[in-house]
């Protein structure tokens, strides 16, 4: 019998295992939870027992997910979206279940299964997946485009729809005859809890994260963040709804008070992990023999809800006033199973309502539609342009409201990205009487800041077709102002390829990928974290006493060099590598007096031909930057060396390589 502690530790390593591996193959690592708990449940390998409690405490994975999403769900969202939410988002849960309905009913010859389990199986089947969707158009860029704002539409009605789903599908598990009086006591029972918490929570809950916020303490604040999450659910599992509903109106109320931004940082560890954990015990689920036992009734649940969703929704996308190329993108990103799905088929199983041996089956396709979903989202645009024979023409007429904008216009500016940066840009080159064009993807924005007269259009900058409609060949210069380092290479290999010589400025958070853009072609590369110390230190220096004149001149030194000096620093304890990549570093190195580098100078040394370039040495005290090559090394100097982890190793080693028996000293 496996104790608790092996099979965390055990859970643990294989998780941290299957996300690495996915993350390699640039998939979600939700599919990598789930993976894992197929391979170390009790239904494959049998590593890891069916645990009760494993289940229990991952339950509280899709507390913090929905109090995540509470927190994305504010009042004011919710009405600039109602009619997405509640219309297209309603009406395709709602004709998900009637399909399941009248096909229960057709197939009633052969498959004895109630009109209780029809609804509770549509409900199942009419969820998608916010985890893997949300993160997949994040990571492509989508989510303010027009199929994007659809998709998020409906996944929050889903979010929403779970709470009533479980309501009815906890009444289905009783006797028929009481199944009208158990659906108004819940109503009864929501709308207590939904009244004491909204009305009573929207008057409490900024004046109390207003006391906690005064103690400055951050710890207090975590405590007291799980405490409101774990509360509210705590009510709501009093009045017999589900646990989510309460952590997802904690985090809509939180979402309308100052702390939104701050509570949504500290909750991602607890939300994460936990919710991680509930995916592997959700992959545990699955009996991999149903899928060798039973194929074709897999394969039916799994291709029949993705074509039936698909189609659904493109069709109700349409009545909705999409474009074809649009609608269908809604369809294929909403195709597949999702989470919530997963917690009604517990339900299901737990109330009886359909043979174990079909709800295996179900689980199991829902499962491989998860696992397809990234691949299905990744190629919708070439979907789209095979099905639909209107997509040519609607992205033709799209490049041409782009290009009428830049007609009149040569030797502008390309903005990519009209954010807070792009708009900054704008109006110091229309304070200058320079013109520019912008492309956006955020719907709204550009909406407004074209009824304001601003040169600003819809268009996608990493698309080639884009550019060239924004006057790529008349324009002087382009500007992509987000930092977002693998569209902002996307959009250089286009331009390299159509105007190799075009000048291109790209803002990056900081120089780790600096490199990187200038060998893709930028021009300059401007890093936020080291501007933002370059101009910390002019102004320090300025205060100081330094002239004014010295202080211009040394900056644009910095800048002619390309940060040269600035670049690299002394990574600590606390000092992460983004994403895995190495990072110029800074480091010290003593010179033993017993080393061969005694004597020798910096050129014989071959220091310069492993990749790191002397800072400064240090000698008595005084510190001397940027070292001749002919400088000799003495015994006790100190010497800076600035390069990536591997060149710096083999520079130290150089340094510190000790004289050779026999050798005269210096």
């Amino acid at each position: 019998m496996i104790s608790p502690l092996e099979m965390t530790l055990f859970l643990l390593l294989a998780s941290v295992a299957g996300v690495v591996v996915f993350r390699f193959l640039n998939l979600p690592p939700m599919l990598g939870y789930l993976t894992v708990g197929i391979i170390v449940g009790p239904h494959a390998f049998g590593i890891v027992p069916d645990s009760a409690g494993a289940q229990n405490l991952a339950e509280f994975g899709v507390v913090f997910l929905m109090f995540s999403i509470g927190l994305e769900f504010s009042l004011a969202k919710l009405r600039s979206m109602r009619r997405l939410v509640f219309g297209l988002g309603l009406l395709q849960v709602l004709g998900t279940i009637i399909v399941a309905l009248i096909l229960g009913f057709a197939l009633q010859r052969w498959v004895h299964i109630t009109w209780q389990a029809c609804i509770a199986l549509g409900g199942a089947l009419a969820m998608s997946s916010t985890a893997i969707v949300s993160k997949m158009l994040a990571e492509r860029l989508e989510i303010e485009t027009e199929h994007g704002r659809n998709i998020f539409g409906v996944l929050l009605f889903q979010d929403l729809a779970v709470v009533p789903l479980l309501i009815v599908i906890a009444a289905f598990g009783g006797k028929s005859e009481d199944l009208v009086a158990a659906l108004g006591i819940a109503a009864v029972k929501i709308v207590i809890a939904l009244a004491l918490l909204l009305i009573v929570g929207q008057r409490f809950m900024t004046r109390w994260f207003n006391v906690v916020a005064r103690r400055r303490s951050q710890e207090l604040f975590i405590l007291n963040l799980l405490l409101v999450t774990l509360g509210a659910a705590f009510i709501t599992d009093k009045f017999g709804l589900s646990l989510a509903l309460g952590a997802f109106i904690a985090g809509m109320l939180i979402a309308e008070t100052p702390y939104r931004h701050q509570v949504e940082e500290d909750i991602k560890p607890f939300r994460d992990v936990l919710l991680g954990l509930f995916f592997v015990t959700t992959g545990m689920l699955l009996n991999p023999r149903v899928i060798w036992e039973h194929p074709l009734i897999v394969l039916a649940f799994l291709i029949g809800p993705i074509v039936l969703k698909a189609v659904m929704v493109t069709g109700l996308s349409r009545l909705f006033g999409a474009s074809p190329g649009v609608a269908m993108r809604t369809g294929i990103g909403l195709a597949q199973a999702g989470e919530f799905g997963f917690v009604l088929l517990n339900l299901i199983l737990d109330k009886h309502l359909v043979d174990a041996t079909l709800l295996q089956a179900i689980l199991a396709a829902m499962l491989l539609s998860m696992l397809a979903a990234p691949f299905m989202i990744q190629n919708a645009d070439r979907i789209v342009l095979r099905l639909s024979s209107t997509e040519w023409m609607m992205q033709s007429l799209q490049m041409t409201r782009i290009a009428t904008q830049s007609l009149k216009q040569s030797g502008h500016v390309i903005i990519c990205g009209y954010g807070r940066a792009g708009q900054n840009l704008a109006r110091m080159l229309e304070h200058e009487g320079l013109s520019y064009v912008a492309l956006d993807l955020d719907p709204d924005r550009v909406q407004a800041a074209a009824a304001a007269g601003e040169s600003v259009v819809f268009g996608d900058a990493g698309r080639r077709e884009s550019l060239l409609a924004a006057g790529l060949h008349r324009a002087a210069a382009v500007a992509i102002t987000y930092a977002n380092t693998p569209s902002a290479l996307r959009v250089l290999h286009n331009i390299h390829e159509e105007e190799p010589t075009l000048p291109v400025i790209v803002r990056t958070v900081d120089d780790a990928d600096l490199e990187k853009l200038l060998a893709a072609g930028a021009t300059e590369v401007i890093p936020e974290i080291v501007e933002g110390s370059l101009m910390l230190a002019s102004h320090t220096l300025v205060v100081m006493g330094v002239p004014m004149r010295r202080v211009v001149r040394r900056v644009e030194e910095l800048r002619d060099e390309r940060y040269s000096l600035l670049r690299g620093y002394f990574h600590g304890a606390d000092d992460d590598d983004d994403d895995g990549h190495e990072q110029v570093r800074l480091q010290s190195v003593p010179v033993d007096p017993s080393s061969d580098a005694v004597g020798r100078t910096l050129a014989e040394l071959g220091l310069f031909d492993v990749g790191v370039d002397v800072t400064a040495i240090r000698r008595h005290g005084i510190r001397g930057v940027e070292p001749d090559p002919s400088t000799k090394l003495r015994a006790s100097d100190i010497v800076v060396l600035r390069g990536l982890p591997e060149a710096l190793a083999l520079a130290e080693e150089r340094l510190s390589k000790h004289r050779r028996a026999g050798a005269a000293a210096v």
